[in-house]
């Protein structure tokens, strides 16, 4: 298990976007997501760390196999929208559409009790349409609070939960896996979790959906180099993207994620599901 560097994440992904994103079809999109993981930079490494888990509880949770981090097993601290109003300040800076500047705008109208009820439907993956757009921004602030709490656990005391597929510390879906290239142990992959960055050994072959592992297939878009797939499952009807290091040292398993949206189109128009959506993506 890996845990996250508040101080290195973001920043990794936001210039992982800034070297994908010239000549790219979705260029100027990538841009402003670049952006977005730079306010995120920002913003974590700006505020005070968010306040730990005790260990108790930790322990706690890992004997019920249980994440720790979980909203079902502790509500979600109120500093988390400290860092929202960091990330606003940074993207109201930029050159936006209007549309996307009323977005912000809105949003700065909230008063407390709405942005957590805001940040709890966004939780529980119950928003409305109108929602969807501000939830971009508290998505990102949500997952710039958890990486900061995941990074106070200790990495030894932790234990992956029985669904496999789940980040063992906040219960959260993967956004993308990797095989690595280097390391004690190359050709392992990781899980990484979409919102607390937390990354996890998942047996390869092996759907992390449903568990299946007799019915998987590769697929990417011709004239690729193949560093970044999609593992369906026949079984399920889902599929993982999955980033190989051995095909590119530079993959970062967020900001490839955003930069392969046609490969999304692709496998979505065979049929398949994705397995979990990226939190950034709801308002796509």
């Amino acid at each position: 298990m890996i845990l996250p560097d508040p101080a290195r994440r973001f920043a990794a992904t936001a210039r992982r976007l800034d070297q994908l994103a010239p000549g790219h079809p979705m260029e100027e999109w990538l841009r402003f997501m670049a952006q977005l993981a730079w306010a995120q930079h920002d913003a974590v490494t700006a505020l005070p760390p968010s306040a730990a888990v005790s260990s108790s509880a930790v322990e706690e949770s890992v004997i019920a196999r249980e994440a720790p981090l979980a909203i079902d097993r502790h509500p979600v601290d109120p500093a988390w929208q400290g860092g929202l109003i960091r990330v606003l300040q940074h993207v109201d800076g930029l050159t936006l559409p209007g549309e996307a500047r009323a977005v912000i705008a809105d949003l700065r109208c909230y008063d407390p009790a709405a942005l957590e009820a805001l940040a709890d439907t966004f939780l529980r993956g119950v928003l409305e349409a109108s929602q969807i757009a501000p939830a971009l921004y508290i998505a990102a602030a949500l997952q710039l609070h958890f990486t900061s709490m995941a990074a106070t656990l200790n990495a030894e005391a932790l234990r992956l939960l029985l669904q496999r597929g789940l980040c063992p510390c906040c219960g959260s879906t993967p956004v993308t896996g990797l095989v690595t290239a280097s390391g004690r142990t190359p050709g392992v992959r990781y899980l990484y979790c979409s919102l607390c960055s937390t990354a996890w050994n998942h047996v390869r072959a092996i759907c992390i959906t449903c568990g299946d592992s007799g019915t998987l297939s590769l697929k990417s878009i011709e004239g690729d180099n193949g560093a970044v797939q999609a593992e369906t499952c026949r079984g399920c009807g889902t599929y993982a993207k999955l980033l190989y290091e051995a095909k590119d040292t530079q993959v970062d398993p967020f900001a490839d994620d955003l930069a392969t949206l046609a490969l999304d189109v692709l496998v979505g128009e065979d049929g398949w599901s994705r397995h979990a959506p990226n939190p950034l993506l709801l308002i796509g």
